[in-house]
């Protein structure tokens, strides 16, 4: 399973990622995106909005399933 996430030390607040897809970003209170939706991520949605961020702190990280999702597997 695929998770996105932002590296919120490097984060501008240009706000791209939150215009592109703001099912899955918004603003913090320091004015920095972050992830608020974990689920229903567009592969190729994502890839677009981590291209588009100009100073590149946005990923798409491979997360390791909980118990739960592997036992339900």
């Amino acid at each position: 399973m695929k998770k996105l996430v932002v590296n919120t030390e490097g984060c501008i607040g240009c706000g791209a990622c939150v215009g592109m897809d703001p099912e899955h970003f918004d603003f913090n209170d320091n004015g920095q995106s972050h992830v608020i939706n974990e689920e229903n991520i567009d592969i190729e949605k994502a890839q677009n909005v981590i291209e588009a961020c100009p100073v590149g702190v946005i990923s798409l990280e491979e997360q390791e399933p909980t118990s739960t999702e592997t036992e339900n597997e």
